[in-house]
């Protein structure tokens, strides 16, 4: 028989509702104590998708920030190899870009050791001293991953040029071995480093992409300066931002495992003399 009582049904004693809060008014569904469930879905902040740091972690991004730049580099080495269309549309860029002045050597000369190393080694001592006297586990390893990263410029770069053993454009000297660019590698390991170690430092949104607004500036102005006075081809330079991609993308996971440490307000004190 069919209820035809004119007043609303009234909760019963014993009878549970699976979409009723829990007892008390404790707001936990699935309740009757008032404890929260042990498994609170609006409990887990995630990150954005697919960035490290994201809880669970959900690949995608970081691997494709890495493979991307790999495959590319691979396809710009195999045209050099092999003196593929490729290189021919170089070259025509290449002619209609080079316009030698001396705005573009001044912005080339930013990629020189002498000046993109001290850079980086500045910042990084200033990043390990912070680092130190805050007591962040592991303070030593972001600024050694950034010394080995940059020992590795030359490593990878000076055997690429004796494999490749490509000329240089008409505006230098007859020469072999310009490719992969070095100065290019340099100045982007070198301020790209330097970016990720202050980034752990700075709370303020603006103030982070300040330093990544400066360090891309920094690598574009002495790629465009290659370019301009005729010291790369184009490809020299493309080729260099993807094998420093790579590198500095081995150099985000040390940083990023150190900054959630920090950030999460767990980092080691020492509690007895250094």
């Amino acid at each position: 028989m069919g209820d035809t009582r004119p007043w609303p049904p009234q909760l019963r004693p014993g009878r549970a509702l699976a979409h009723t809060t829990g007892a008390s008014g404790s707001g936990s569904p699935h309740r009757s104590d008032g404890r929260p469930p042990q498994t609170p879905r609006g409990a887990r902040h995630s990150g954005p998708f697919g960035r490290l740091g994201t809880i669970p972690p959900v690949p995608g991004r970081p691997t494709l920030f890495l493979l991307l730049p790999l495959v590319l580099f691979a396809l710009i080495t195999w045209q050099v190899v092999a003196d593929g269309p490729l290189i021919r549309l170089d070259e025509r860029l290449s002619r209609a870009l080079v316009r030698p002045d001396r705005v573009s050597e001044l912005l080339a000369d930013l990629g020189n050791v002498p000046v993109a190393v001290p850079v980086l080694a500045v910042v990084a001592a200033g990043a390990l001293w912070r680092a130190r006297a805050t007591g962040t586990d592991h303070w030593w390893r972001p600024g050694a991953a950034a010394a080995v990263l940059m020992a590795l410029v030359p490593a990878l770069v000076v055997p690429l040029k004796v494999l490749t053993d490509r000329p240089g454009t008409p505006a230098v000297p007859p020469a072999t071995g310009y490719y992969p660019s070095g100065h290019t590698a340099t100045a982007a390991v070198a301020y790209g480093c330097a970016a990720l170690l202050l980034l752990p430092s700075l709370r303020r949104p603006a103030a982070r992409r300040a330093v990544l607004v400066l360090c891309a500036a920094l690598v574009l102005g002495v790629s465009i300066g290659l370019v301009r006075r005729g010291y790369h081809w184009p490809l020299d330079v493309v080729a260099s931002w993807c094998l420093s991609a790579l590198l500095l993308g081995l150099l985000w996971r040390p940083l990023s495992g150190s900054s959630r440490r920090t950030s999460a307000g767990t980092p080691s004190r020492r509690t007895g003399p250094s």
